[in-house]
């Protein structure tokens, strides 16, 4: 009998490096979008309707983010549902500065002062969903990064190593110049989780 942990590295090498990214990307076609004079509640909107045809069955894809478009509907950015509730108090802007400072670990403590000490969430709820709603996207959007480009052509195991690098929910797929769809984490994990578990048939 094959002893499965000796068989896994074999197996989850060649599968990351049999797929390639557009096999697993979701087309640009297809993922929730609003233009950048879009407000956070449109964009709030954008994402609900891609939700609804999720669960409606118009598409199997199920969205957490969503992509700013300018004016020549090309992507600048991306709005996540931790972006959209960091957007309800705009004080975080000032409290989480650049990508590091974003994954320190805080005592329960200390958190519960900084809630204090910079007077969040402090207005009435409705008051606070009214000015965040009323925001425009670019204000609180993702801006990206080189480091979230990668080729539809790429193997798998070079998209793997920029999400782990960059922390990435995800990146945008080019084809050439063009932005042509989007590779999730998700996704990404689902097709490995599936090898997995062959590897140990």
């Amino acid at each position: 009998m094959i002893n499965g942990p000796e068989i896994l590295p074999e197996k989850m090498e060649a599968a990351v490096k049999s797929y390639k990214v557009k096999d697993l990307m979701v087309p640009l076609s297809e993922y929730a979008t609003v233009s950048e004079d879009a407000t956070l509640y449109d964009a709030v909107l954008s994402l609900e309707e891609a939700q609804e045809k999720f669960e409606d069955k118009h598409t199997r894809y199920r969205h957490r983010a969503i992509l700013i478009l300018d004016k020549e509907g090309q992507v600048i950015g991306k709005v996540s549902q931790l972006d959209a509730l960091k957007a309800l108090e705009p004080k975080y802007q000032d409290m989480i500065q650049g990508e590091g400072s974003q994954r320190f670990g805080f005592t329960k403590s200390f958190m519960k002062s900084m809630l204090a000490d910079y007077n969040l969430f402090a207005s009435p709820m409705d008051d606070i969903c009214r000015k965040a709603g009323e925001q425009n996207v670019k204000i609180f959007m993702s801006k990206l990064t080189e480091g979230e480009y990668v080729s539809a052509d790429a193997t798998l195991d070079v998209a793997i190593h920029q999400i782990i690098m960059g922390h990435h929910q995800s990146l945008l797929v080019t084809a050439g110049e063009k932005i042509v769809g989007i590779l999730r984490l998700t996704d990404v994990f689902a097709v490995l989780f599936h090898k997995m578990k062959e590897c140990f048939k």
